[in-house]
């Protein structure tokens, strides 16, 4: 009887072991499935602000994304635009970032507004359309050239801003300083303004063409554009790689006759080097299976090409985003 007892106790016990091992293989099972890539993978876009092109063109971007890469959680975020979404992107607070690629290059090189703040790590996925830098006048200055700019009032943008970084450069290639104008630091809105009212003599507007404050001066004044010509936009180009050229057509604004040669610096979706190539790869090859949706979303999308996607690109290509632009 005692032998028989000691059997069944024995027996109770290995049950027990059994059944405590299998809770455990239960468990991590469980634990298994929980970190699993069935999560969704989140992805913020810093985009700009609500009434601008990059927020529109970020949420369609954003859905792009969603419906064509599984397991991703993509969102654009509303923002001020370039040299915030540099410092969002260094911080870690966004995966992508809509960007001007001179933004881009001065981030990366520390210079202009992030000199003795050089962004390690940037890395571009693609250029997008041009942002071109309009130089703006009325007929009755008699400005031609910028050559014809000393002694001139001239808004050069708000100080410390891409577009002053534009007008500054542009004005180099034909030998002119700063100390041969007078300088109007002047907002994009306050130099349209002045312009119209016969404050100042020229202005820089950095913008997708038409832009619509220019259009708003030409009904009711003769507009001029002022070319940068050939030979000094390519001097440009040589020294700021993120130039490109480009020629605003007769006709984009009331009464403009003629076709008008100008360079463009160009909006550009930015990365860091923390983002891996595979997952780059995916994101640019849905961006440009499915552009249909960007120009849905605004008109500046249809400039948006993979032909051209590695034009004025100003840092370093991610290697994923190499990859499928050298694909055939």
């Amino acid at each position: 009887m005692k032998k028989f007892l000691a059997l069944i106790l024995s027996l109770a016990m290995v049950f027990a072991l059994v059944a405590c091992g299998g809770e455990k293989t239960d468990d991590s099972q469980n634990n298994d499935g929980d970190t699993s890539s069935d999560s969704p993978v989140a992805i913020t876009l810093a985009t700009g602000g609500t009434s601008g092109t990059y927020f529109p063109l970020g949420g369609a971007l954003a859905d792009i994304l969603n419906k064509n890469i599984p397991g991703t959680n993509a969102s654009a975020q509303s923002t001020g635009a370039s040299v915030a979404n540099v410092n969002l992107l260094s911080q870690g607070k966004v995966e992508i970032a809509f960007i001007q690629n001179d933004i881009a290059y001065y981030a990366a090189n520390g210079t202009e507004m992030f000199k003795g703040k050089q962004v390690a790590g940037l890395q571009g996925l693609a250029t997008l359309y041009p942002e071109t830098v309009q130089i703006v006048t009325l007929k009755k200055s008699g400005i031609k050239s910028v050559a014809d700019f000393k002694g001139k009032r001239i808004a050069v943008g708000a100080a410390g801003s891409g577009t002053e970084a534009n007008a500054r450069q542009i004005m180099e290639a034909y030998g002119i300083k700063y100390d041969d104008i007078k300088v109007q630091y002047l907002s994009f809105g306050e130099a349209a303004s002045a312009l119209k009212d016969g404050n100042v003599d020229a202005a820089f507007v950095t913008a997708g063409h038409p832009t619509a404050a220019i259009q708003d001066i030409a009904t009711q004044n003769d507009v001029v554009l002022v070319p940068v010509d050939a030979d000094k936009a390519d001097s440009l180009i040589k020294k700021y790689p993120f130039y490109t050229k480009l020629v605003i057509k007769a006709g984009t604004y009331p009464k403009q006759d003629a076709d008008v040669s100008a360079v463009a610096v160009k909006c550009m979706l930015a990365v860091t080097d923390k983002m891996d190539a595979d997952t780059a790869y995916a994101i640019v090859k849905a961006l440009y299976g499915n552009l249909d949706r960007m120009k849905s979303a605004h008109s500046a999308a249809n400039a948006i090409s993979k032909d051209t996607a590695k034009d004025g690109m100003s840092i370093k290509l991610n290697p994923g985003a190499e990859k499928f632009f050298n694909e055939k």
